[in-house]
Order: C-alpha cells, then sequence, then structure tokens
C-alpha cells in the first residue's frame, strides 16, 4: 500500500470551506479513482495548514491520480488553499487502521 500526502497552506479563515469542498466534491472523486483506499485530513488547531493523506493500492495508482484528477482537486481547492501544496509518496509500512504490519527485516 502506498499513501500520497499532500501538505497544504489555507487561507485565512477557510478551513470551514476546505473541509465541506473535501467532503463534497474531493473524496467522490477520489472513491472513483482505480486503486483508492482511503483518505485521512487534518487541519492544524489555528485552521492555517492541513495535511491530506490518501492511500491507494499500487505506487501506479497513486501516480496515475497525481497525472490525472489531481489537477481538478486543486482546482476546487484553490479557494480555500495558498500557495502549492508539496505532495510527496510513501510505501506504508504499518497501519492499525489498514492491518498492515511491518516487514520482516
Amino acid at each position: 500500500m502506498f499513501a500520497r500526502t499532500v501538505s497544504l497552506n489555507l487561507k485565512t479563515n477557510s478551513a470551514a470551506e476546505f473541509t465541506k469542498t473535501l467532503e463534497s466534491q474531493i473524496i467522490p472523486l477520489l472513491r472513483k479513482q482505480k486503486g483508492f483506499q482511503d483518505e485521512i485530513t487534518l487541519v492544524n488547531t489555528d485552521g492555517k495548514q492541513a495535511v491530506a493523506i490518501s492511500f491507494w493500492d499500487t505506487k501506479e495508482s497513486a501516480d496515475a491520480y497525481d497525472r490525472g484528477t489531481y489537477r481538478e482537486v486543486l482546482t476546487a481547492l484553490a479557494k480555500a488553499v495558498e500557495g502549492s501544496p508539496k505532495v510527496e509518496t510513501y510505501e506504508v509500512s504499518n497501519s492499525t487502521a489498514h492491518k498492515i504490519a511491518a516487514r520482516a527485516a
């Protein structure tokens, strides 16, 4: 399993708009993507930063999303996001929610 993290700076007083857009537009788009498994989004307590973590069955699925639908996501979030998000991809090594254990060394 692979995870994409997207770190975002939110515009002043836009945390609620960001959360609403995720729920109404972004998550439905993600659910249609091949290999999509889950989405977890975090907003810091002052509402100025957010981290979105999406989980994918393979790196290829995550990369295909990045090359395609992710552009739509950025457009949908433009009202709430300031600057360019930072995107990174990781292999998931442990997850209690996804029942993934560390690989034996």
